[in-house]
């Protein structure tokens, strides 16, 4: 990981939804957790929490909270996809659907509000929380493992708080399947950045 340059990980980091079973060593989740830690905290206060999940019966849990809200969310697209590259992206998400609970970890990052939060409460204050996610996703990528973050899994936070055992001031905010790629890594197709940049102003 030390001669593996940062542009390398930031430029090579496509979402790896298609993930092999084998077991991934405690050793580079602990990598993953601490990479995370070390991101920017609004007024240090340090209120990310995060729960990796190897426990088979859990997994099951989560992956059924993923199926439950991802069928309904992508089935429009996927009865007609809008390009050859959303089918192969929709392809890949009923894959990690359909394999899930197969994946060798599932890392949820949580935030802590010190009091129950809920509605819009939850996203208004855990802004913290995405910088240690990225920190996550290179670090997998600079360690060889796929990754890619989804929500959908947790839009019943009530559920997912009985799930993992979560108390009440929590709210989990992603989920990470973590493993090692079936799939190869490679450059990312993204805008180039005349067309999304501006300086000063949009319009002159």
């Amino acid at each position: 990981m030390s001669n593996f340059l940062l542009k390398d990980a930031i430029y090579n980091c496509r979402a790896m939804r298609r993930l092999k079973t084998d077991e991934v060593p405690e050793d580079l989740l602990l990598q993953l957790i601490d990479a995370a830690n070390q991101a920017p905290s609004g007024s240090n206060s340090q209120r990310a929490r995060w729960i990796v999940v190897r426990d088979a019966e859990v997994k099951q849990q989560l992956a059924a909270q993923n199926r439950l809200h991802a069928e309904p969310y992508i089935a429009p697209n996927l009865k007609n996809p809008s390009s050859p590259q959303q089918k192969r992206m929709l392809d890949a998400v009923v894959w990690q659907m359909d394999h899930m609970h197969e994946i060798p970890a599932l890392i949820v990052a949580c935030f802590d509000y010190l009091q129950a939060v809920s509605g819009v409460e939850i996203y208004r204050q855990a802004g913290s929380v995405w910088p240690g996610i990225q920190n996550l996703l290179l670090t997998a990528r600079a360690l060889g493992l796929g990754a890619a973050p989804t929500t959908l899994a947790l839009r019943d936070q009530d559920a997912v708080r009985k799930i993992l055992k979560l108390p009440e001031t929590f709210a989990a905010l992603c989920l990470i399947p973590v493993g090692y790629p079936l799939g190869k890594f490679g450059p990312v197709s993204r805008r180039p950045v005349a067309e999304i940049m501006r300086f000063d102003a949009w319009e002159k």
